[in-house]
């Protein structure tokens, strides 16, 4: 049986003026949450036409993974850090179909 996981794929997109600081505040969460209970994946980008712009492709073992991420001391701290300095944070949740 094929073991179902939940994907996000979140598009965040810096001020020009704190791309560097939003680029190492998402690095500083990724750690975080590698280390987290539930987590599988999780895959920083940045979009090579615009550098202001990064995606974060993650797996989670289950909705529940998700929310308590939602809750953790790592991510609450990301987003006090990057309040005020963002354009976009958008976050989609997906179940994969075909792989």
């Amino acid at each position: 049986m094929k073991k179902s996981y939940v994907t996000i794929i979140a598009k965040i997109t810096a001020k020009e003026e704190d791309r560097e600081s939003v680029k190492s505040e998402l690095v500083k969460v990724g750690q975080g949450s590698r280390a987290e209970e539930g987590n599988i994946d999780y895959v920083l980008h940045s979009d090579n036409d615009n550098p202001n712009q990064f995606f974060v492709y993650e797996r989670w073992a289950s909705l529940e993974a998700i929310k308590a991420h939602g809750q953790s001391e790592h991510f609450l701290q990301f987003k006090k850090a990057t309040e005020g300095k963002l354009e976009e944070f958008k976050v989609n949740k997906m179940t994969e179909i075909v792989k």
